[in-house]
Formats: structure tokens, sequence, C-alpha cells
């Protein structure tokens, strides 16, 4: 199954750090690089990378992981980085036939939670959610709540939900639908956020989950974030 890999943000929380936060370091690799490794272990079988900001040095790096990895990887090149992600999740669908996983270049993750999304039933979206809400990798503040209803749907998903049950850990298996789901929401007068699409789906009855079941994920978006990094993937 393809992986389709958001790239293009700018990170401006790592830039101290780095100036791409897909190439920033992590115990001795780039952050995309762990994410290519753990996708590619948990089964996926080629990668669709969108890239934006420090375009030229991300697809550089990544030509260079292709060939030691012995996998494809595809780099889609987007103009619309700094908008929302959906954006970029638009780009990279265009060039994927069929379902996909899905995730992003700064979320660390084991690749149990890609094997189950690869063996959960099929469903217009599947999102992997992290029910321990006392998870002292997830920054609360920031993360991206989920609101489940029978079955795992999701009901609702946002950062501002004051009720939720889990937590998105930014890991996916999608279908065609997600796209066009987006596509409406920016219709609509929305802003092209992933979330966005997630939520109409979700409306729909056509957005499901899987529980990670305690497998590590980690999403690294500032200096604190890659502290636990180093220490948790070292």
């Amino acid at each position: 199954m393809n992986c389709l890999i958001i790239a293009a943000g700018h990170g401006s929380r790592l830039r101290e750090v780095s100036p791409s936060k897909p190439l920033t370091m992590v115990a001795g690799r780039p952050l995309i690089e762990h994410v290519v490794r753990a996708a590619l272990a948990g089964g996926a079988t080629a990668f669709t990378v969108v890239t934006g900001h420090e375009a030229e040095r991300v697809e550089a790096f990544l030509a260079g992981l292709a060939e030691t990895l012995a996998v494809p990887i595809a780099p889609v090149r987007t103009k619309d980085w700094d908008r929302p992600n959906g954006h970029s999740v638009l780009a990279g669908a265009e060039a994927i036939d069929g379902d996909y996983l899905l995730t992003m270049s700064d979320h660390l993750f084991d690749p149990s939670i890609v094997r189950r999304l690869i063996a959960a039933p099929a469903a217009a979206l599947i999102l992997a959610v992290d029910r321990d809400l006392a998870n002292p990798l997830t920054d609360m503040d920031d993360a991206t709540k989920v609101a489940l209803g029978e079955g795992g749907a999701i009901r609702a998903i946002g950062k501002t939900l004051e009720r939720f049950d889990a937590v998105d850990t930014g890991l996916f298996r999608a279908t065609p639908a997600l796209a066009a789901a987006i596509g409406e929401a920016i219709s609509a007068g929305g802003g092209g956020s992933l979330s966005e699409g997630v939520q109409r789906l979700a409306d729909q009855g056509k957005a499901a989950t899987v529980e990670i079941e305690g497998a590590r994920w980690l999403d690294v978006d500032d200096p604190a974030a890659l502290a636990k990094a180093e220490a948790l993937f070292g």
C-alpha cells in the first residue's frame, strides 16, 4: 500500500533547531527517515511525499533514501505548502490510485500502528487513535481531539473539543473519499484542513478508527517534543 507523507510545511517551532522540519535530526537520522522506515516495517510498499518549504533539500534526501532502502519514493511539490494541511493532502492524493496510508513527516510511531490500519475493515477513512488521555508523550494543549461514537466511529474531531475520547495520532488509512471531502470543505468556504475533511466524512458516518493499544507515537512539533523523541527513539 502506498503511504502519503505530508512534508511541506514550515515547522516554525523547530526553526531554531533546523531550517527544514522533515530533515530535523533525531537519534542520528532525519525525522522523515524515521517515518519512512517505520511505515515500511509496518507494511507500506511505496511512498508519495508532498514537499514545499525547503523542497529541494528534502527531495534530494529522499532520492538517496529511496536508493538506500530500495523502495519507490515519489516527491510531489506543492505551491500551497503554507496553506492548511488538507491542501497538501489534495496534492499528494492526485498522484495515488486507490487506498493509501497517510501520515506526517514529524510524527514518530511504532510500525504496529501501520499494521493495525492495514488490517482494519474497509472504510472511507480510518484514523489510528490513542485512548490513553494521560499519555505523557501527548501535548494535550496542541493535540487534535476525537469524540467517538458507536463502534469507534468518529463523531467529532478538532483541537478545541471540550469532550473527547481519544487523540488523533496523525496516522490514517484513506480512500479517494478523503480528498473529495476536503475539496467539498474548501468549496463550502473552509480553510482546507485535513480535520475538516475528516469531519465531513464523520458527519456521513464514513470515518472509523482503530485503537493503537499502547503503541508508541509522538508528534515532534517543538524542542520539548524533540527531546522526548531523542529519549524514546534514540
